[in-house]
């Protein structure tokens, strides 16, 4: 609750107008028991004192109105301080997904996390606006109206609607257990669901092409009945909740009629004289009553508001609680003094290395203390068969996985102690898995540099030879490629990611199966450019094609056991080791 009410923080003074004409709408709802009083008194009415009538009817029609603007105060501003607050925690958790690690990301679903982002926060920002709202009027109506009732009606009938309001809490207490593990198992099922559905949307060729729409259908149709089952669950808490709350509301009524009845009797027989001394008559008139009664409906009222609200405080608490949960996941580690660097000088230098995925007690390693020296200007291959870390090497150097044990050093300063922007501006990385973000080929090669220049992105893509493909299509550079570049091939979208390289022109280079979708004349010209652009720069390439690693200054063997062989292309050819096996099972022919 301390952390909720920090997000009011920034837009305080909204929200003190928005309480304070909640606060005034609540005192407006208070004059029409006291006019019905002075209306219904038989006494003015015997009196024929109509003007005095008429005047308190103005009076209740000017309060109306002022309530009126009052209320679109509340419903305006109110639903804006809701959408601030929504759009601050939104920013927040956008921001610190950003500064996740990569760990966190392969053990949670893109719907789920999306779920959070959009679904959880709308219910948060109408929980922000009318929680605390609901709760205070609903409090103060409760206390104000059995003041009122205490002194201008009758004490006796004020504690007499008292007495039942406990057994409400009570009641509310003990079933906001159930309510609230209900509701969160039906956040849960909607995140499931919608990773559901955008696992099948986006998957939708391939579901296609191996004719898998039954079973898409039957994993959409399990979601959606784990789904049905949490959300009716969570219905069924609510129906026990507001069937018990509507319960007492109606038993409150009942009470307010039978003592309001019992005690205008009373008032009305003069042989009960039952003035006890208590400093009160204990009878009432017939518009002590008729205020009564009004007086006790203003009671039930914001019961049953708080009934109406209930769900959105669940929902909106249940949101928050999965909001914190990704908040308090603890970021990238940052050094406590980073170092910035400006280049590599000397080597990248893997010292006894150590490293597995999971952290459960027995998993394979996937480097067992691994030595690897990459010297500066370089450019050395890691090949072998799949399952013996290539790819792995090339997630430890910027950091994007942390070591289990061991050390990766840039020089002689571990990387764990140098900043991820100083160590990752120094890294441009081409990966066999191309991401195009949604926007125009120009946006995606200037990723490679935010503020590049238009004859700097150009000279990327001629450098990634797909300058004349684009200069083809009628929008150009400006040509929307849609959802994850699908309107590209997929060897247009490597030479994409291959001129956002060029564009970044780093100091490291990896290149992890960075020509794999091409095809063969498209890989030559790429593998030209390549070369060229690995001039001067440290190189480190992942290949299975091994005619793309020919001319590396060493080629590092690699298994499951680690490294096996190493040495240039005609020394290892030389050797009739694993690399020549592999070399002359490809080129046979």
């Amino acid at each position: 609750m301390k952390k909720f009410i920090g997000y009011y923080k920034p837009h305080w003074k909204l929200f003190v107008i928005d309480m304070i004409c909640s606060f005034l709408i609540s005192l407006c709802t208070f004059a029409y028991p006291f006019v019905t009083e002075v209306i219904m008194n038989k006494e003015n009415i015997k009196a024929g004192k109509f003007d005095l009538i008429l005047l308190f009817c103005g009076l209740l029609v000017l309060i109306y109105v002022i309530k009126a603007i009052l209320n679109y105060i509340v419903q305006y501003w109110g639903h804006i301080l809701g959408v601030r607050i929504q759009a601050d925690m939104r920013k927040e958790l956008f921001e610190h997904l950003q500064s996740l690690p990569f760990s966190y990301f392969d053990e949670n679903k893109t719907g789920t996390i999306m779920s959070r982002i959009i679904n959880d926060l709308m219910d948060i920002a109408e929980l922000a606006h009318h929680g605390p709202e609901g709760i205070f009027l609903s409090i103060f109506s409760i206390v104000a109206d059995t003041i009122y009732l205490s002194i201008r009606v009758n004490p006796i009938l004020a504690i007499l609607l008292c007495m039942i309001i406990p057994f409400v809490l009570i009641f509310a207490i003990v079933r906001r257990k159930k309510m609230k593990a209900a509701f969160k198992k039906m956040r849960e099922e909607t995140g499931e669901i919608n990773a559901r559905v955008e696992s099948s949307v986006a998957g939708i060729r391939v579901t296609k092409a191996y004719t898998a729409s039954k079973d898409e259908i039957r994993k959409f149709n399990e979601s959606n009945k784990a789904f049905q089952k949490a959300r009716a669950k969570a219905y069924h808490e609510m129906g026990v909740f507001n069937s018990g709350m509507g319960l007492f509301t109606d038993i409150f009524n009942a009470i307010a009629l039978v003592g309001g009845a019992l005690l205008l009797y009373v008032g009305l027989n003069e042989k009960f004289d039952l003035n006890i001394n208590l400093g009160f008559n204990i009878g009432i008139n017939e518009a002590q009553l008729t205020a009564y009664l009004l007086s006790a409906s203003m009671i039930i009222n914001p019961i049953r508001t708080l009934i109406s609200i209930f769900e959105q405080i669940q929902n909106g608490m249940t949101g928050f609680a999965r909001f914190t949960e990704i908040i308090n996941m603890k970021p990238e580690k940052e050094a406590e003094n980073p170092v910035h660097v400006e280049g590599l000088k000397e080597e990248i230098r893997f010292d006894k290395v150590y490293f597995k995925y999971s952290e459960e007690e027995n998993p394979d390693w996937i480097l067992n203390g691994l030595d690897l020296s990459i010297k500066k200007g370089k450019t050395v291959a890691l090949v072998g068969p799949s399952g013996g870390g290539k790819t792995t090497i090339c997630h430890l150097i910027p950091r994007f996985y942390e070591v289990s044990e061991g050390a990766i050093y840039f020089d002689n300063v571990d990387v764990r102690d140098i900043s991820f922007n100083s160590l990752r501006k120094t890294i441009g990385i081409v990966a066999q898995d191309v991401f195009l973000f949604t926007g125009t080929i120009k946006e995606n090669i200037a990723y490679g540099k935010l503020d590049a220049t238009d004859e700097e992105i150009i000279e990327a893509a001629i450098r990634a030879n797909i300058h004349d493909f684009i200069t083809e299509l009628p929008e150009g550079y400006n040509t929307f490629i849609g959802e994850r570049g699908v309107k590209l091939s997929g060897g247009q979208k490597q030479r994409l990611s291959i001129a956002r390289a060029f564009l970044k022109n780093p100091e490291i280079l990896i290149l992890d199966e960075a020509t794999s979708a091409l095809d063969n004349i498209t890989e030559m010209q790429i593998q030209q450019s390549l070369e060229s652009l690995s001039k001067g720069r440290t190189t480190i390439v992942v290949a299975h094609r091994l005619s793309t690693v020919k001319n590396a200054d060493e080629i590092i063997v690699i298994d499951k056991t680690g490294i096996v062989e190493r040495g240039n292309h005609f020394e290892l050819i030389k050797t009739n080791g694993i690399y020549a096996n592999l070399y002359q099972y490809q080129f046979k022919e």
